[in-house]
C-alpha cells in the first residue's frame, strides 16, 4: 500500500462540449475529474468536445485532480479517434464506456501503444451492463487495468429495475463489482445519483457506498461534491480509533502479545493495516486541503 493513497472521494463528469464547465472545474474541490466525451455529448459536437478537450488540457491548471478521459466505444465512429487523442493528452487514465469482456481493456491498450501512449496511462472500465457485472471477474483481471466505474442508471435500466432510495435491486450487481475489484487490487467507483434536488438522498447513497466498500463517488454536478468528499473520509471518530488500535498492538506486540482489545473490541493485525490506510487518507486529505 502506497504511503499517500490517491484520494477518490469525488470524481466529477465535465462535458466535454462546454468550456465553460472546464474552466470552472480548476477551481473545483473535486478529487479528480472524468472529462467526458460520451454519454454527455451530442453525436455532431463529437469531434469539437475532443478538440475543446484536448485545448483545455493542454493549458492545464487542473492542480492534484486526477484526470481522466471518458472516451467513445471502440466500436463506434470516434472512438479510434478519441484514444488517438487520448494518447497525446496529460491525463492519468482512460475510461472505457459499457465494458463487456476483457478483449475489449486488451484491444484499447494495443491501440493507445500503437499511438504512442505512455505505458503509465492507466485504463479504467465501466461496468453498466448485465453482461459487464456477469463478467466482471475476468475484467478486472485485465493488464494496466486501474480502477472499475460502475454505471448505475443504464444497469438499472438493462435489469429493468425501478429506482430505489436503498438501492436494493443493484446490491447483487454492486457486491460482484466490488470483489472483482478487491481481488484484484483495483479502485472501485460508485456511479452517479441523478436526482439533483435530492440532497438527502445522495447522501444516503455516498453513507451506502462507503459501507459497501467503494473508495469514491463518480459524481454530476459540482453540488455533489462536498458531500462525496466527506462521506468517503475517515471520521474524526474513525480516526482517533484508529491510533489507539495502532497504539496498543504496538504495546501489546513489544509485550510479546499478539493480539489485544481496544474498546471492547478483539484487535489483530488486519485491524492494525485497515487503521493505517485510514491515517494515511486522513494524512493527504490534509495535505491536500493545505494547498487550496
Amino acid at each position: 500500500m502506497s504511503a499517500t493513497p490517491r484520494l477518490r472521494r469525488s470524481l466529477l463528469y465535465m462535458p466535454g462540449s462546454n468550456p465553460r464547465a472546464l474552466q470552472k472545474a480548476r477551481a473545483l474541490p473535486a478529487d479528480g475529474l472524468i472529462f467526458d466525451l460520451e454519454d454527455a455529448v451530442a453525436p455532431e459536437e463529437k469531434e469539437h468536445a475532443r478538440a475543446i478537450v484536448g485545448a483545455a488540457l493542454a493549458e492545464g491548471g487542473y492542480g492534484h485532480r486526477e484526470l481522466v478521459l471518458r472516451v467513445n466505444a471502440i466500436d463506434t465512429p470516434w472512438g479510434h479517434a478519441d484514444l488517438a487523442a487520448a494518447a497525446a493528452m496529460p491525463i492519468d487514465a482512460v475510461l472505457l464506456p459499457k465494458v463487456e469482456n476483457p478483449d475489449r481493456v486488451d484491444l484499447t491498450l494495443s491501440l493507445l501503444d500503437a499511438f504512442g501512449a505512455s505505458d503509465r496511462l492507466a485504463v479504467w472500465c465501466m461496468l453498466e451492463t448485465p453482461r459487464g457485472i456477469l463478467f466482471a471477474r475476468e475484467i478486472a483481471g485485465a493488464e494496466r487495468l486501474a480502477a472499475l466505474v460502475v454505471g448505475t442508471s443504464d444497469l438499472t435500466k438493462d435489469l429493468r429495475a425501478l429506482p430505489s432510495c436503498d438501492r436494493l435491486p443493484l446490491l447483487t450487481s454492486l457486491g460482484l463489482a466490488i470483489l472483482a475489484a478487491r481481488a484484484n487490487g483495483l479502485v472501485i467507483l460508485d456511479g452517479v445519483h441523478l436526482d439533483l434536488s435530492d440532497d438527502a438522498g445522495f447522501a444516503a447513497a455516498c453513507r451506502q457506498g462507503r459501507e459497501l466498500g467503494f473508495d469514491g463517488k463518480t459524481l454530476i454536478h459540482p453540488k455533489q461534491i462536498a458531500a462525496a468528499n466527506a462521506a468517503f473520509a475517515p471520521t474524526k471518530e474513525e480516526i482517533e480509533r484508529s491510533r489507539r488500535i495502532i497504539a496498543a498492538h504496538a504495546k501489546a506486540i513489544a509485550a510479546g502479545k499478539g493480539v489485544v482489545v481496544v474498546d471492547g473490541r478483539l484487535v489483530e493485525e488486519l485491524h492494525v493495516k485497515d487503521a493505517t490506510r485510514l491515517l494515511a487518507l486522513d494524512d493527504e486529505i490534509r495535505r491536500l486541503s493545505s494547498l487550496t
